[in-house]
């Protein structure tokens, strides 16, 4: 109280001095000690909100996924920020999978799909004859499973082709041509990936919010790591709240650096920085992530082009891989953006993520049919080692329930 009454004196006198009534001096006085303590909280709680938000409450606290969004941010960037490798690398080479496990796995992944797809067409071959009726169903069918209009009419035509000619004495060979059509069409689209032309070989990795990009970047960091691949990450995503903070948790799990401005900062800017700092430290790989968008947003497509130019200047032939990130749960939905993805940017490879959750598994081959772009990876769990190569075979294999 001492205090207190020393500094209203205080206060008092500065306040007649200035100018201020007498008789209203200890009143503003009351009122400046006030809005003084009132600032001094908000500042306390504003700090403690800072920290909060910097502190991850673990590996894997969900972290916000709030998208800003701009066309052309106005914001200056800020420094890049390289954040040291302290992490261990994850464990991933511990475990060594023998093809059946690997095709275990698969199956358990495309166990929805396969109880849509395979399971009905078990169903519906279990007798009767080859006709318009057993075709038209197929065709439901196949839909059904997101296989697309036009893969599906491909795949029934081939069916009715081959009973015209009598070479479907069996209801049940209908399965095995289909099973071969199937396979054929995704061999076709199939290419490898190759990150050892170009050093760095820079991948920039596009997609709409909410497909799994920020995590797919992150497990395919991890997986290039145990194969003895020194690599950087890039945050391109400045416009979702806590996107770099989500890639700097991945990266600390996968030991590798990320590359960071502050939210807001020009995208380009990163690309920049994140390409010279591969550069300058003999990176074998970078992965660029760039801001989820929707695909139907012309001016936000274009900015992506400018990632690409900065990116080419500075390393030529980059990006070496436009890896495009798809929701397989989406269904047609993700043949759409791929569609106009690829038209914008030179997509070169996909990835499919959260085939374990959806009974749309048949997206795949609708893709990689009507296309022509390979698959490069398919999520098929949460685990770090759920994102697997593609492999055609293998997912046909799996998708069609065969043993070991």
């Amino acid at each position: 109280m001492e205090v207190f009454s020393q500094l209203m004196v205080v206060l008092t006198g500065a306040l007649a001095h200035i100018g201020v009534p007498q008789e209203y001096c200890q009143l503003a006085a009351l009122a400046t000690i006030y809005l003084a303590a009132t600032l001094l909280v908000t500042v306390l709680i504003l700090a403690l909100l800072r920290v909060t938000r910097k502190t991850p409450a673990g590996d894997d606290a969900p972290l916000a996924a709030a998208e800003k969004a701009a066309d052309e941010p106005d914001a200056a960037p800020i420094a890049a920020v390289d954040m040291p490798s302290t992490a261990a690398e994850p464990d991933l080479s511990s475990r060594v999978e023998t093809p059946d496990g690997l095709l275990r796995r698969m199956r358990s992944g495309l166990a929805k799909t396969n109880a849509v797809l395979v399971g009905r067409i078990d169903s519906l071959l279990g007798g009767g004859a080859i006709d318009d009726a057993l075709l038209e169903e197929l065709e439901e069918i196949l839909i059904t499973a997101d296989l697309g209009m036009k893969t599906t009419q491909e795949l029934v035509q081939a069916v009715r082709l081959r009973a015209q000619r009598g070479e479907l004495k069996e209801v049940a060979t209908v399965k095995k041509l289909l099973r071969e059509e199937i396979g054929n069409r995704l061999k076709s689209s199939a290419s490898s990936f190759d990150l050892d032309s170009a050093q760095p070989s820079v991948i920039m990795v596009v997609g709409v919010n909410g497909v799994g990009k920020t995590t797919t970047i992150g497990k395919l960091a991890a997986r290039l790591v145990a194969e003895g691949k020194k690599v950087v990450i890039g945050a391109g995503d400045t416009f979702r709240a806590a996107a770099a903070e989500q890639l700097t948790i991945w990266g600390k799990r996968a030991g590798v650096d990320v590359v960071r401005h502050g939210e807001g900062a020009d995208p380009g800017a990163v690309a920049f920085d994140a390409a010279k700092a591969a550069v300058a430290r003999k990176a074998d790989v970078l992965i660029l992530d760039t801001a989820g968008r929707l695909h139907t947003k012309v001016n936000l497509m274009e900015e992506l082009k400018k990632i690409r130019r900065v990116l080419e200047r500075e390393i030529p032939g980059a990006p070496h891989e436009t890896l495009l990130v798809l929701d397989a749960t989406t269904g047609q939905n993700a043949l759409s953006q791929a569609k106009i993805f690829a038209a914008m940017v030179e997509v070169n490879g996909l990835v499919l993520t959260k085939l374990d959750g959806t009974a749309k598994g048949g997206i795949v081959i609708a893709i990689g049919a009507e296309l022509g772009i390979p698959v490069r990876f398919v999520g098929i769990g949460e685990q770090v080692d759920d994102l697997r190569p593609f492999d055609p075979e293998l997912f046909v294999a799996a998708l069609f329930g065969e043993e070991e």
